[in-house]
């Protein structure tokens, strides 16, 4: 099951690798939610996401996040602990502060140019962030951590691009730069239109008719009798009695 897990893991990680440049270390914000459930099932994060994701991984949560598990109490003092050890990244709040789903979806919002990962088990905000493209998902369920599969909304995105409606146009320079490289470019300046070319004659009109040989028939004359052959009568001997 661990190595089933980790294939679809893999999958999904190429999938925003290769679309949505996604590069290691791979950025992971997290909740106050995610930090509990992780708590609860005795999940060592540290260890086991980078293991998960099969590369090295930055755990980063933000300012809001950290106040709204202060504001809770102590239920959720251990998460506040742990949210403290990550990489605290700026926020748009600093004045004041709003709800850590709130502040998490604003971080991703922008396009995620930061190509962060989402780890909560807040199901609002997972269904927030479904409606944006390149946001991957993370939560955990019966004591592992999982990477849903990509949304509706980005493999839609991803087959755009495939069909050349929403190609970016650094990329389509970076397309043309590499044909010219390669040698591949057609040439199409000082090309005019193609002029019609005079029509031959057809070569199997120039073959030499077949004279048909005529059916001769024999004339009349020419047509031998066949000769009845005559049979000769046998000689009558005579006899005495004739004599």
């Amino acid at each position: 099951m661990k190595i089933t897990r980790q294939k679809h893991a893999k999958k999904n990680v190429n999938f925003y690798k290769h679309n949505f440049r996604f590069r290691e270390p791979y950025q992971v914000l997290l909740d106050g939610t995610f930090c509990q459930a992780a708590l609860k099932n005795k999940i060592q994060i540290k260890e086991q996401l980078p293991k998960y994701l099969m590369g090295e991984v930055q755990l980063c949560t933000t300012g809001c996040v950290i106040k709204e598990l202060e504001s809770l109490g102590k239920e959720l003092y251990g998460a506040k602990l742990i949210a403290q050890r990550f990489q605290v990244r700026s926020c748009a709040h600093f004045q004041s502060a709003v709800s850590g789903s709130a502040c998490l979806l604003s971080m991703v919002a922008d396009d995620n140019s930061h190509h962060y990962f989402i780890a909560t088990q807040d199901q609002e905000l997972s269904s927030a962030v479904k409606k944006f493209a390149g946001i991957p998902l993370m939560f955990i369920i019966q004591n592992t951590i999982v990477l849903d599969k990509p949304s509706p909304k980005s493999l839609a995105h991803v087959k755009a691009l495939q069909s050349s409606q929403l190609f970016p146009e650094h990329q389509k320079h970076n397309i043309a730069n590499l044909k010219s490289e390669q040698g591949i470019v057609r040439v199409t300046e000082h090309r005019g239109r193609k002029r019609k070319r005079v029509a031959g004659p057809n070569p199997l009109s120039c073959l030499k008719k077949k004279k048909k040989n005529p059916t001769t028939t024999p004339a009349p004359e020419q047509t031998k009798k066949k000769r009845k052959r005559k049979r000769n009568k046998p000689l009558v001997k005579p006899t005495p009695e004739t004599a």
